[in-house]
């Protein structure tokens, strides 16, 4: 006997990102958040990485047309209820993604602008950089540096020292560096709609993450500063941002509920290698705790 599914399917997100073969970051970390918070990811590679947990050796970038391609026959066959853009790995390849989304202006659109590894090792450079300013900024919903990332993106220069989503001590001279509140200014004249700058590499006793948009501050969150390097926690709240917008909530509480669910996965995190740890984006399965 036949039967008919009739189950509504959950929200869908498209991602696009690099891989990871760790799982700790990119498109795996990405598809694991996602699915932890009860929506369907799409994935679509921009680029192949050679990593472990220590640091990024190598990347290949896809080819800009193969990128567009593996978007739009998702698109075309499914209702995205949010998008979110990580590692693009070429200029060629942000004008293919931002011709594509363009397509979609109703789809709201997180972008982590993935300047570097954890390590440090390059990512983006000052041509790709660019392009996401001109082609990517003025489509963006939502925005999610860390500090260094959001000074390097509103100075437009900067060296290659940035750190995507570790939590790891660097040298912070906050007398020296531009005011955040001037950074996300910067970026929103620059066509975001909201910035959320996250502080991990500030210093203090407390993690202060503000999200702006162009009337000043929405919201501040502060959080418990937990010991330990991360790989792929940058990965992981641009991820939750996409998915909460997906789930129907506003950018004001789904950047709450993100921050929340975060901190939650590198509460929990586990160190499987001889690198960072990696956030349990599944924590929930292990134990008591809500998923945010």
């Amino acid at each position: 006997m036949s039967t008919s599914v009739t189950n509504t399917p959950p929200p869908i997100v498209l991602v696009f990102a690099g891989t990871d073969p760790t799982g700790g970051a990119g498109l795996q970390a990405d598809i694991l958040t996602l699915a932890s918070l009860g929506c369907h990811p799409l994935s679509v590679v921009t680029a192949v990485t050679v990593q472990d947990t220590v640091g990024v050796d190598d990347f290949f970038p896809m080819e800009a047309e193969w990128i567009a391609d593996q978007a739009r026959s998702v698109l075309e066959d499914m209702p995205v209820a949010a998008i979110k853009i990580g590692m693009i790995g070429s200029v060629e390849a942000v004008a293919a993604i931002a011709e594509v989304v363009s397509d979609y202006p109703d789809i709201p659109l997180v972008l982590d602008p993935v300047l570097s590894s954890g390590r440090g090792d390059p990512l983006a450079n000052e041509e790709l950089m660019a392009a996401l300013i001109d082609l990517l900024f003025p489509q963006t919903t939502v925005l999610t540096p860390n500090s260094i990332e959001a000074r390097r993106l509103a100075e437009g220069v900067g060296d290659d020292d940035d750190d995507d989503d570790d939590d790891e001590e660097v040298d912070r001279d906050s007398e020296a560096a531009p005011d955040l509140a001037d950074c996300a200014r910067e970026l929103i004249d620059l066509g975001c709609e909201f910035v959320l700058i996250t502080g991990a590499h500030e210093q203090g006793a407390q993690v202060v993450n503000t999200l702006y948009n162009t009337r000043g501050v929405v919201h501040r969150q502060t959080w418990e500063r937990l010991p330990g390097s991360y790989h792929g926690s940058g990965c992981t709240l641009a991820a939750a941002v996409a998915g909460f917008l997906a789930l129907g909530q506003d950018v004001a509480e789904a950047t709450k509920e993100a921050q929340a669910y975060t901190w939650q996965t590198l509460k929990h995190a586990y160190r499987p290698g001889m690198g960072q740890f990696i956030p349990d984006r599944m924590y929930w399965v292990h134990g008591d705790d809500e998923k945010a």
